[in-house]
């Protein structure tokens, strides 16, 4: 039986991230991944030359991902897209106001409109994000913001920098928080996808020591005596270890764990919300309206955006677009939400079937496992305070962070514990 100082279940963004952190320190760390292929929901398809990630991704240069990345000594190649936005509103595009003459021309908004819009921003850009009570997101826009159309627009916006399209379920502080963030810390749009994100960190552990498992699936976390003493993998491998790490979903974590219901993952489980999506990414050999790079749903839950304005991910120069579904809690039907991102792509770049190389759908894909919302009773890890050595981490780990920031900065809360609190074997 091979022993380790930590065993790692699972080898996406966050186990990668808790790996570098270990191995650097010196201890003796694996990685389990029951896929062949690291990375995740972070890993990109290769189709006849281009890159598709997997679903809807954002990474916020000044966030903990760009932070800690920086930290590693790792950079990646990209760009910053153009922030000029276009709204669709009942099947028409309109240009959303950035400045003084596209708000005077934006026709959505009645002349109070355009002005109660442009002090909102403007109070937006001040506001102290700690001053803002803990109320949900609906109640504070409800008390904040009169025009009917004004709050369209600021829930779309919420929506994009979230991924959840329910302002119910938003904290109206980490909301905010986060929206600041979309606005004024440019976004990366990542050379090769973000599977590079993951051949970085993934070498870099290595290069560290950190032993990669791939193909191996843990089926369950043995604890005895109150700490977790090995990981069994379903071909019947065990790894002892002192310390484990799970970065899987939290409804995974506790069906990994006998007696789970005793222990704070019950909790963890119970108050999780997944946030589902459907996602149409698509090769085009032609971008049929080049003024149409970034748009947003305002009156339904939709965002498109041409990943290729920024980045290289083809080989030929193929347009590489990407549209989403907000669907939050609930899965959508699959082929109606299908139609209504090709139908919002027929007013963006009519014709666009035509020009279709390569094409990817994916109904109902879980794009957040669980984010701080008005359902949470607490912040879940990095310990599990009843089994010593137990840790978890994962975007569904955010104490204040949200989507890959949460990966990330779980990951390193995780792993400093350990470093603090767990004796290495050598």
């Amino acid at each position: 039986m091979d022993k380790f100082d930590v065993a790692i279940v699972g080898g996406g963004i966050a186990g990668l991230t808790a790996a570098v952190y270990l191995a650097k320190a010196g201890r003796k760390v694996a990685v389990l991944e029951k896929l062949g292929r690291f990375g995740g929901r972070a890993d990109t398809i290769t189709k006849n030359g281009v890159k598709l990630n997997l679903g809807g991704h954002a990474l916020y240069r000044g966030g903990e991902a760009c932070d800690i990345l920086q930290e590693f000594g790792i950079t990646l190649e990209g760009g910053i897209p153009s922030v000029k936005t276009y709204g669709l509103w009942k099947n028409e595009s309109y240009l959303v106001p950035t400045g003084m003459m596209s708000m005077i021309s934006f026709p959505l908004l009645s002349v109070s409109g355009k002005m109660e819009f442009a002090r909102f921003m403007m109070k937006l850009s001040k506001i102290d994000v700690h001053a803002v009570p803990k109320v949900s997101l609906r109640e504070w826009t409800e008390r904040e913001v009169r025009d009917p159309m004004v709050r369209h627009l600021f829930y779309a916006l919420t929506r994009t920098a979230t991924y959840v399209n329910d302002p119910d379920l938003l904290w109206a502080q980490s909301t905010i928080k986060q929206l600041k963030r979309a606005l004024t810390e440019s976004v990366l749009y990542v050379d090769g996808g973000w599977e590079t994100i993951v051949s970085k960190l993934r070498l870099l552990a290595e290069n560290h020591g950190a032993a990669m498992l791939p193909g191996k699936n843990a089926a369950e976390i043995v604890h005895e005596n109150g700490r977790v003493s090995q990981v069994r993998c379903s071909d019947g491998t065990l790894l002892a270890a002192d310390a484990v790490i799970v970065t899987a979903s939290p409804a995974e974590v506790f069906r990994m764990v006998k007696g789970a219901e005793h222990t704070s993952l019950r909790k963890w489980k119970e108050q999780a919300l997944p946030i589902k999506a459907a996602c149409l990414d698509l090769g085009l050999r032609r971008l049929p309206n080049p003024e149409h790079q970034f748009a947003m749903g305002i009156d339904q839950p939709l965002l498109f955006t041409n990943q290729s304005r920024a980045a290289k991910l083809s080989d030929d120069g193929t347009a590489v677009v990407h549209l989403l579904k907000y669907n939050g809690v609930h899965n959508g039907d699959s082929k109606a939400d299908e139609a209504m991102l090709e139908k919002a792509l027929d007013t963006l770049h009519p014709g666009w079937r035509k020009e279709v190389a390569v094409r990817q759908y994916l109904p109902n894909i879980t794009v957040l496992q669980d984010f701080e919302h008005t359902g949470r009773k607490e912040s879940p890890g990095p310990a599990v305070p009843q089994i010593g050595g137990l840790y978890v981490a994962g975007d569904w780990a955010g104490h204040g962070e949200l989507l890959v920031d949460a990966s990330f900065a779980s990951a390193r809360r995780a792993a400093l514990h350990i470093l603090q609190t767990v004796p290495a074997l050598h």
